[in-house]
């Protein structure tokens, strides 16, 4: 197994190899769910090393996304320099700020990236500003429901109902000073919930989800069924899409084995989002490239969101509804972990 050093070291073999001799490179760091780790901590075979290559471009190419190097999955985005000239704007963004909370500089060819990390890493646990990343989070919670559109394809709707959703949990990872993790992130607020004294508040979540009743079995069958389609799409996808390297051979043990691994050992509720993210976004692919197969394989989808108490587009905006009005309690809880932790100062 990897440990997470020589995986950073392989990362950033990979940045001076195939990034830095981009025409518009600035730079490139680590982020995700290995910032912070120790170098001798065993990166699983359900994980990866996420690198962010910043490029002077403001609409840069789709990101490379997974892939093998040598012996190390990386994940592969791109950042528009843009987004980084103001320190404060980095500092309020819940998605951008935790990455800079510690040295994960890999290269910084104008320096202007150690000066954000600077200015990051001594106010990242001031109270106003981690306030503003829990608005910065709900907001996005509010403004993507809002924007659901009841005439896109029934996938479509479902990816951009659940994605929202899912934020509800990034609320609460922020307040705690936690990574906003994206497959792990029930189990990562169930773990707020419970070290904070709020862990009535996570069945809640689930009931938004829509999984809270469903047991293991049921969630094996929706995996075994997403097993069957993942591999078909990974064999006919050739539209580019954000997310196309997620549905790949190389990121199989993520999407697949990593949430079995969940359901092992008795996390089947906290599998349920990214099955069903996975299996929406092979439905997106198989849409484009293989329609007959998308046709074929939609029963198996539809019967995992129907699960989930979805079956239509009205479903779906009533989902929306709940999950906004959901959002002052949520706040509330916020606000007492806010409060709670001694991490935060002044």
């Amino acid at each position: 197994m990897v440990k997470v050093g020589p995986g950073r070291s392989t990362a950033a073999a990979w940045v001076a190899r195939y990034a830095q001799p981009g025409a518009g490179f600035r730079g490139a760091y680590f982020s995700g769910s290995t910032v912070g780790l120790p170098d001798d901590a065993e990166l699983p075979p359900s994980s990866d090393i996420d690198i962010v290559v910043v490029t002077a471009e403001d609409d840069p190419p789709a990101k490379p996304g997974k892939l093998r190097y040598r012996d190390t999955l990386l994940e592969v985005s791109y950042l528009p320099w843009s987004q980084l000239q103001s320190a404060d704007d980095v500092l309020a963004s819940y998605h951008l700020a935790g990455s800079f909370r510690t040295d994960t500089i890999i290269d910084d060819p104008t320096g202007h990236l150690r000066t954000v990390q600077a200015h990051i890493s001594g106010s990242f646990a001031a109270r106003h500003w981690v306030r503003r990343r829990c608005q910065d989070a709900r907001h996005r919670i509010e403004t993507r429901l809002a924007a659901i559109d009841p005439s896109a394809p029934f996938h479509e709707q479902v990816m951009a109902c659940l994605f929202p959703t899912g934020v509800t949990t990034h609320v609460l990872l922020v307040a705690a000073l936690r990574n906003p993790t994206v497959r792990l992130r029930y189990l990562a607020a169930r773990e707020v919930l419970a070290d904070y004294g709020h862990l009535g508040l996570y069945p809640e979540l689930l009931d938004l989800l829509g999984c809270r009743h469903l047991p293991a079995r049921r969630i094996q069958h929706h995996l075994r069924e997403l097993t069957k389609t993942f591999d078909a799409t990974a064999e006919v996808a050739k539209t580019p899409f954000f997310f196309s390297s997620d549905i790949t051979p190389a990121a199989r043990p993520i999407a697949i084995n990593g949430s079995q691994d969940l359901i092992d050992r008795g996390d089947h509720h906290e599998a349920v989002f990214w099955i069903i993210a996975t299996f929406a976004r092979c439905h997106t692919i198989l849409a484009a490239d293989a329609p007959e197969l998308h046709h074929a394989l939609a029963p198996a989808f539809r019967s995992a969101v129907t699960d989930l108490g979805i079956s239509s587009s009205e479903d779906i905006l009533h989902r929306a509804e709940e999950v906004i009005r959901f959002l002052p309690r949520l706040w509330r809880t916020t606000e007492d972990i806010l409060a709670s932790n001694p991490g935060i100062g002044e």
